[in-house]
């Protein structure tokens, strides 16, 4: 029963991290307000740790807890839809990617940073009934690779520094 407190009490700390991660790129101003909609996704770093400390599962569980609560924060159900949906493709192609070994941290993180833009467009064609926003997905898709890389890097950091929290 300790175990099962001291791994939820690192979850429930993690997601707090993960909220207040995406609450600071919130309030930031825009990277490049040329290009809307381009973020480097601080609260992934909490992804991509859970995803290598502990599981696919609890990774999911915990940005699930961020997506949603962002969303009622600060949000609606629009950015709720394009959160959810970025998060699911980015997560399935991190898995498979982690499962097979041959990318490290920052590769798998690349993938996740491009999916989840991919994700986004994705609904963004549904809602607009346009294919042509497609088009975009060329820029997001350079973005999202130097924010996966700059995650991938962070997410190396805080594995390497974490060995604290076996459970």
């Amino acid at each position: 029963m300790k175990l099962k407190t001291r791994k939820l009490s690192i979850l429930a700390l993690f997601s707090a991290v993960a909220i207040v991660f995406s609450y600071i790129e919130a309030i930031l101003p825009p990277i490049w307000s040329a290009v809307p909609g381009i973020k480097v996704g601080l609260a992934n770093i909490v992804t991509i740790t859970l995803l290598y400390k502990f599981s696919f599962k609890e990774a999911t569980a915990v940005a699930f807890i961020r997506i949603i609560s962002i969303a009622f924060l600060f949000g609606n159900m629009m950015t709720l839809m394009y959160s959810i949906a970025g998060f699911v493709l980015s997560v399935i192609i991190m898995v498979i990617l982690k499962r097979t070994g041959l990318f490290s941290t920052i590769g798998v993180s690349i993938a996740g940073g491009v999916f989840h833009n991919l994700g986004q467009i994705i609904v963004a064609m549904i809602v607009l009934q346009t294919k042509e926003i497609g088009y975009y997905m060329i820029v997001l898709a350079v973005t999202g690779a130097i924010a996966g890389i700059l995650i991938g890097i962070a997410g190396n950091l805080m594995l390497k520094h974490s060995n604290k929290l076996s459970i």
